[in-house]
């Protein structure tokens, strides 16, 4: 029997009967968790091997009830148009926090919030003094965004709990899944704030921002029942946490064109940023002769199409972006004597980014030399790159082979909570599944049922895997 979604694709009718006599979990070699390590060379590694893929009835996980869970909270800031507007601090990420943690409690977890707002909910494992094993994601969203982007890894979380609840399963470590608090970060313009409270701490200053609303963040805080002031209890003790895993839509291509159902995160990618400030002079634009011109525009122009041309020069996954300038004084009629502009550059390696920046002021000098104006560029800001723990990498690969699916390494182009927690020493492991045609942040942002299945049920199998051994 078929059913056909939504979007138009059939996919099967999921089942969660267990075959009688089989046991699931994968016997392997075991290998030590390792810390944060340097990214391989590959841009992209398919696994050789390629086995049956396992019928979904053999799974342990409930897929129907997931699909259920993530059409309920789709209701929370539910847009006519489609999609959801559920920005964190808001009305409607608040409707769908409480929701969720009803949803925790029903499990039989432990549920509470800790001060920055991330809410947790721990399984009690038969060894208590060993670490948890946490997992999980965030389910705010960005304004006119899609059901599945960390809300997916947030219920992917609690059913992976509901489902050793139902099976009467025992693990040795404490399991506890957490929804970080405000990811997307549109409120207050900082991104990942829960997992960096939980971390590093907040950025200084950050309690006191006002967003649209003209509430501040404590204000906010306060309203989610915490005590801005005690926040510093929110952060992890790394020695407590064996290890963190997480569950999130691709958000990207690469998985849906090559037809792979589970990505494996190398790391998520560093972001540096530069400011270009390229100083010409302003004259007037309808007297002044072409040819002597010391035109700012023109310089700021040609050293755009130079970061782009640099950036696709070198080999590998690194992108680059200009995404605004500003031209002074500004005026349809005056020669711009100044303009000034970000030069954004990511990459898994620091030492790629480097190379690439120094290239593109090799071309600056030139462009400068033949314009007759005089270009700097500058670092502002930076975040380095976040590797996951290869352990981990291989716990979620077996997870995966076990169930006979196919499998890619891969970066995250985009920021996720998960870096946060690598950066803090604990070791990370991260799971992506297929977006359709690579579309996030849009209403229009799908993943197949059967494929969120499958990224939960591989989350489950590395999750009590890690756990045995």
């Amino acid at each position: 029997m078929a059913r056909t979604s939504s979007h138009g694709s059939s996919t099967k009718c999921w089942r969660t009967s267990r075959v009688p006599g089989r046991t699931f979990p994968v016997t392997t070699k075991r290998s030590n968790l390792s810390r944060p390590a340097k990214i391989g060379e590959p841009e992209k590694i398919r696994e050789p091997e390629k086995t049956r893929e396992v019928d979904a009835t053999e799974y342990h996980i409930d897929a129907e009830r997931l699909k259920g869970f993530l059409t309920e909270i789709s209701a929370f800031g539910k847009r006519p148009e489609g999609g959801v507007s559920r920005l964190g601090f808001s009305d409607a990420d608040q409707k769908a926090r409480a929701w969720l943690v009803s949803e925790m409690r029903a499990t039989g977890l432990d549920v509470w919030v800790d001060a920055a707002g991330n809410i947790h909910g721990r399984r009690a494992g038969t060894e208590p003094g060993l670490p948890v094993i946490l997992f999980g994601s965030h389910i705010d969203s960005v304004p006119e965004g899609g059901i599945f982007d960390g809300t997916l890894g947030s219920l992917g979380a609690l059913e992976v709990l509901k489902t050793l609840s139902a099976l009467g399963s025992e693990t040795r470590h404490p399991l506890q899944m957490v929804v970080w608090a405000d990811e997307e970060g549109v409120h207050f313009g900082q991104g990942l704030f829960g997992s960096r409270a939980a971390t590093s701490g907040p950025i200084r200053g950050e309690l006191d921002l006002t967003g649209s609303d003209g509430h501040s963040l404590s204000e906010w805080l306060e309203r989610y029942g915490q005590r801005p002031s005690e926040i510093d209890s929110a952060v992890l003790n790394p020695r407590d946490v064996t290890a963190y895993f997480e569950l999130h839509i691709e958000q990207g291509p690469k998985l849906d064109r090559q037809g792979v159902p589970i990505g494996i995160v190398e790391g998520i990618v560093g972001i540096y940023r530069f400011e270009a400030t390229v100083e010409g002079f302003a004259n007037h634009a309808g007297t002044t002769p072409m040819n002597e011109r010391r035109d700012a525009m023109f310089s700021a122009a040609r050293l755009t199409q130079a970061v782009r041309e640099e950036v696709m020069a070198k080999p590998g996954r690194q992108v680059g972006n200009v995404g605004l300038l500003k031209a002074f004084p500004g005026a349809p009629n005056v020669i711009p004597g100044r303009v000034q502009f970000p030069i954004e550059l990511r990459d898994i390696d620091e030492a790629v980014v480097m190379e690439v920046l120094e290239r593109i002021r090799g071309r600056a000098a030139v462009i400068g030399r033949e314009d007759g104006t005089t270009i700097g560029i500058t670092p502002f800001a930076s975040e380095r790159p976040a590797p996951t723990d290869t352990g981990l990498q291989e716990q979620i690969h077996r997870a995966a082979r076990g169930l006979g699916l196919d499998t890619i390494r891969l970066p995250s182009g985009a920021g996720h909570d998960a870096q946060n927690v690598s950066r803090h020493g604990i070791p990370t492991g991260m799971i992506f599944v297929r977006s359709k045609d690579g579309v996030s942040h849009n209403p229009n942002e799908w993943t197949d049922w059967d494929d969120c299945a499958r990224g939960v049920e591989v989350l489950y199998r590395a999750v009590t895997e890690l756990d045995a051994r």
